[in-house]
């Protein structure tokens, strides 16, 4: 029998199945970043997976840094939640909120030219940035005052707020991938001599910060967060990833999480610091549901759960092309090919993002 493809409970929370939608950034949301009736086919399209996790979703504007992507801090974006979120429930599916802060990975033209804002005065060192003019050169942020910090706490918890009057399931904290949580986090782009850096134990303060704000909404078996210990992606990587990382993992196993999702595998980008931490180190210190990313197949995510070093397993690629990416593994029937990479992130309305064949056994 499948280990993926059986049921598990989260707590209080029950999946058909272990295979997890991925966090996708799909820029569909058009300028005013309202989810639409577009990107409501699309999830529901994808709704047999276990879990959706939903792109990642800004959680005020100072947190913007992509072109078209969702938001979660008006009325308006409330709203277009709500219908995506019914709808997913009407069909039997469950579904978690992404809740983002770019940071440094951002540009001034998403701020009425004010300069992005991170822990530290440290540009990242790639090429260019995306913005609705194009490619842009990455630019120095602004270093964040210590006053000014809980009030980005105030805003996850207001998204928070928002993410369960819209009746999603629960939540993630994204704190991996190069943005703000995971920029405080690293030392590499930490370099704070408030009560927010320096040690490890200083820079993993505002996680925690935001973890004990969204858990006065949300019960914290409905919060997530996600890590990307080996993660290059928006020019990260420290030194001193796994000193950082095991102690960052020992404090969440403390909480009683829906769920850590790491992004152990190497698809995304290595930083090549040391070896890569692995699920099977990281069960050793997270006893907890414990899900896997990033380069999975359906055999390597069979032998993840099937040794016990994962719970779950989320898809992000394969689910780009392949929106019945259950139905094939429970058939064995073939993925579609592999979506080209411009449209991955790119605002094309429904070209490689809606338009992807389910599989035809009577062909």
């Amino acid at each position: 029998m499948s280990k993926l493809l059986s049921e598990v409970t989260l707590h209080n929370l029950q999946l058909k199945n272990r295979v997890v939608m991925a966090p996708l950034t799909r820029a569909r949301s058009g300028k005013s970043r309202v989810p639409n009736d577009l990107m409501l086919e699309y999830y529901l399209q994808r709704v047999s997976a276990g879990l959706i996790i939903s792109e990642a979703t800004s959680i005020s504007e100072q947190g913007l840094g992509w072109v078209e992507t969702p938001g979660i801090y008006s009325d308006a974006h409330s709203e277009g939640w709500k219908k995506i979120v019914r709808a997913i429930h009407d069909h039997g599916g469950k579904i978690f909120l992404q809740l983002w802060h770019c940071g440094r990975a951002s540009h001034s033209s998403f701020h009425n030219g004010e300069p992005a804002v991170a822990p530290s005065a440290i540009k990242i060192n790639e090429e260019y940035i995306h913005t609705a003019e194009g490619k842009q050169p990455h630019e120095v942020p602004r270093a964040l005052k210590t006053e000014e910090i809980p009030l980005i706490v105030e805003d996850y918890r207001k998204a928070a707020i928002r993410a369960k009057e819209c009746g999603f399931d629960g939540i993630e904290v994204h704190s991996a991938n190069g943005y703000l949580l995971d920029q405080f986090l690293q030392s590499k782009t930490n370099k704070r001599s408030d009560i927010y850096g320096g040690s490890v134990e200083n820079r993993y303060r505002l996680l925690n910060e935001v973890l004990d704000a969204v858990t006065t909404v949300y019960s914290v078996e409905q919060v997530s967060v996600r890590l990307s210990p080996n993660g290059v992606f928006n020019d990260m990587g420290a030194s001193d990833y796994r000193e950082t990382f095991t102690y960052v993992i020992e404090q969440l196993n403390k909480y009683n999480l829906a769920y850590l999702h790491v992004l152990d595998g190497l698809g995304f980008g290595f930083h090549e610091q040391g070896s890569p931490f692995t699920l099977k180190e990281i069960r050793k210190i997270f006893d907890k549901p414990l899900m896997g990313n990033c380069g999975y197949s359906k055999e390597s995510a069979e032998k993840a759960i099937g040794e016990g070093d994962a719970d779950l397993i989320a898809f992000g690629r394969p689910y780009l092309s392949n929106p019945d990416l259950v139905e094939r593994f429970a058939n064995d029937w073939p993925l579609n090919p592999e979506a080209d990479a411009s449209v991955w992130y790119t605002p094309l309305g429904a070209k490689g993002y809606t338009d992807f064949p389910t599989y035809n056994k009577n062909k």
